[in-house]
Formats: C-alpha cells, sequence, structure tokens
C-alpha cells in the first residue's frame, strides 16, 4: 500500500494522491508542462528551480532514467506531479525508475492526482505557488507553507543554479565562445562543441575584464530560472560589451539582452512550457516547432523605439520569440533551440551563432 502524498496549492486547493520519490516537503511555484517525453531532461533543466513540476501527459517513468539524458548535475526542480507513475523501466540505457531518481537528490513526487483538473486550474487562474509533501503534515500546516512563500519573482533562482568558477570545454579548438551562465543546459555546449567551438561557462556575476581576459570570439547568455530583472549583473554586462562581441542569448538571455537595451518583462499567467509551441520567423515565413520553458517574457510595446527589433512571434499568443539589435551582431531567441527534450527544428541557430563568430 503506497503512503500518502499532499499537494497543496495557495487558493486552498488540496490534491491527495500516493507518495513516490524522497519522503520530504518542498514549496515552489507550480507549473505544467506539455511533453509527451523528456521528463529527465526536464527535472534536470536548471530553468525549473524553484518550480514543482506537472506533467500533462499521464505516464511518467516508463523509459527510466539515464544519465546521458541530464542537462545538470542533478534534479533542479522542487517536486514531480503525475497522473501516473510506472516503475517498471523499459529502456536499454535505463540505470535506474522514477521513483528512485526523485530519491536519489530528495524530490518528493505525487501520483494518482487529477492532472487534467489541476492543468485547467492553473490555465485559468495562472500558476500559483504551491507545496507538496511525503510526510505526516497536517493539511493546515500545509496550506500555510504554500501561501508563506515567496513568490519566484522575488527570488535569486540564478544564483543557486550557474557555476561557481570557470569550466572549459573544447580547449583544442581555434574558436571560443563565453558563456554567461545563468542556468546553462548540457545540450547547449554540446551544440557548440559539435560545431566546434570551445566554450569557457563563466559565473554571470563575472566582470567584464575577466570575460575579456578569455579573448572569446562571441559571448552566449544562457537560460536560466526565475526573473530576469534580479540578474542586474550579467544585464550589465551585456551593456558593456554590447559593442566588443558579438552576444546571443536563449530563453532568460533574451529577455536579459531585452533589459539591457531598455525593453520591459512581464510575468505571464501560465508560461510556455513544453516541445509543441509554434514559432513564425517574420523574415522568411517559416514556422517552425520549438521548446520552451519560461514564465516571464518581453513586452513587445516596450521594443518600440529602440535599438532592437522583433524577428520571431509565438503563434498561440503573439509573444515576442526572436530579437535582433538594428546595427550590431546580437540576437536571441526564446525558446530552445538546444532542444532537450525536442524538436531539432531551430537547430540552425547555432550553425548562425558559429558563422557569425567566425566572422567576426
Amino acid at each position: 500500500m503506497l503512503k500518502e502524498a499532499k499537494l497543496a496549492l495557495e487558493d486552498g486547493t488540496i490534491f491527495k494522491g500516493e507518495r513516490f520519490g524522497s519522503e520530504t516537503t518542498k514549496t515552489g511555484e507550480v507549473v505544467f508542462t506539455t511533453g509527451m517525453t523528456g521528463y529527465v531532461e526536464s527535472l534536470t533543466d536548471p530553468s525549473y528551480k524553484g518550480q514543482i513540476l506537472m506533467s500533462t501527459y499521464p505516464l511518467q517513468g516508463n523509459y527510466g532514467v539515464s544519465s546521458e539524458w541530464f542537462q545538470s548535475e542533478g534534479i533542479k526542480a522542487e517536486g514531480f506531479i503525475v497522473r501516473e507513475n510506472n516503475p517498471y523501466t523499459s529502456h536499454s540505457l535505463s540505470e535506474k525508475n522514477l521513483s528512485e531518481f526523485l530519491a536519489e537528490y530528495e524530490i518528493p513526487g505525487i501520483s494518482g492526482i487529477d492532472t487534467r483538473a489541476l492543468t485547467l486550474k492553473i490555465r485559468r487562474f495562472g500558476a500559483m505557488k504551491g507545496a507538496l509533501t511525503t510526510e505526516e503534515i497536517s493539511d493546515e500546516e500545509l496550506l500555510e507553507m504554500a501561501k508563506a512563500q515567496k513568490g519566484i519573482e522575488e527570488l535569486d533562482l540564478v544564483d543557486e543554479v550557474c557555476v561557481s568558477e570557470p569550466r572549459i570545454f573544447g580547449e583544442d579548438y581555434d574558436k571560443w565562445a563565453v558563456i554567461l551562465d545563468c542556468g546553462i543546459k548540457q545540450n547547449s555546449i554540446n551544440a557548440l562543441l559539435k560545431r566546434e567551438v570551445g566554450v569557457v561557462v563563466l559565473p554571470y556575476k563575472t566582470d567584464v575584464k575577466e570575460i575579456m581576459d578569455y579573448e572569446p570570439d562571441a559571448m552566449l547568455v544562457s537560460s536560466g530560472p526565475g526573473n530576469p530583472e534580479r540578474v542586474g549583473n550579467a544585464i550589465e554586462t551585456v551593456q558593456k560589451l554590447q559593442e566588443k562581441l558579438p552576444i546571443f542569448g536563449i530563453c532568460l538571455g533574451q529577455q536579459i539582452i531585452s533589459l539591457a537595451f531598455g525593453a520591459k518583462i512581464y510575468k505571464m499567467k501560465f508560461g510556455h512550457r513544453g516541445i509543441n509551441q509554434p514559432v513564425k520567423d517574420l523574415k522568411t515565413g517559416k514556422v517552425s516547432i520549438t521548446s520552451q520553458n519560461h514564465g516571464f517574457t518581453v513586452d513587445p510595446e516596450s521594443v518600440q523605439g529602440l535599438p532592437i527589433n522583433i524577428t520571431q512571434l509565438n503563434l498561440n499568443d503573439g509573444t515576442p520569440e526572436g530579437i535582433e539589435h538594428n546595427e550590431l551582431p546580437i540576437s536571441s531567441v526564446q525558446y530552445h533551440p538546444e532542444a532537450g527534450p525536442g524538436p531539432h527544428d531551430t537547430d540552425y541557430y547555432f550553425d548562425n551563432f558559429a558563422e557569425t563568430l567566425k566572422k567576426y
């Protein structure tokens, strides 16, 4: 008989289901992702730090867990909500099941709840604060924990996921890119190495002089969790280096670059999280299916009159998906071109990165 697990939301709702993973209690913003696969990549994506993740696809765990699919050194999400947890794995690379994976990183999981109802609630009222427990805690205490926590827009989550010291990959390559790390995914590093671009991953607070000491050919502002307005050091770095290096941005990186040029950011109702978001390129008319994970976006009206312009749009809600500087070699995308999980429609972004880097 499985033990009970409980999820409390700040609006007073309490879901009760079955426990898996670690015996513990965690708080965070409750969000959903629509991908049918990729739970390992999602759980290890640093952008989910501070969030309790729910999958809208009902069956999770069926192909197990492999360290080859990690996007960081371990789980970054605060908890996992599923309709059904399958403990029996079927993939040749699987090293453990989903419950064992969560337990290894002291993350709680809850299964057997109506994830469709919870998804509809979030879509209607927006992402909300929650508390997930697999311990013996009263409903009242758990609800108070959900309400008392700070909102995700008030947290400095990037500090919890970025590197503490420089990391170097591809030392033998002639061309180099600095990654300003706000929560980089392993697939982004791999995408640059695949194109014979060496990588120096630096903490986002690294000063400009130290960055330039590496003599980089370009800089990538990485994806990451939380509110971009709380990553002031990265914003200042973009402002100082805008005329010295080609600069690219992914996800949070797009928001940081936009803020550096005077645009405004707002928190979305429930964000974009999944691997099926349609994006239209306004130059070519091409539509790509993209992998996304973000809860903040650029206010398109605030871009008017600035030296940057919007180059791509989300076809579901019209939010900006690409930004480009009018004169300088600076551009960004809101989605994840490295996928992990997701389609590879926009893998060409790294081709553009490598070509621009070699040209300048």
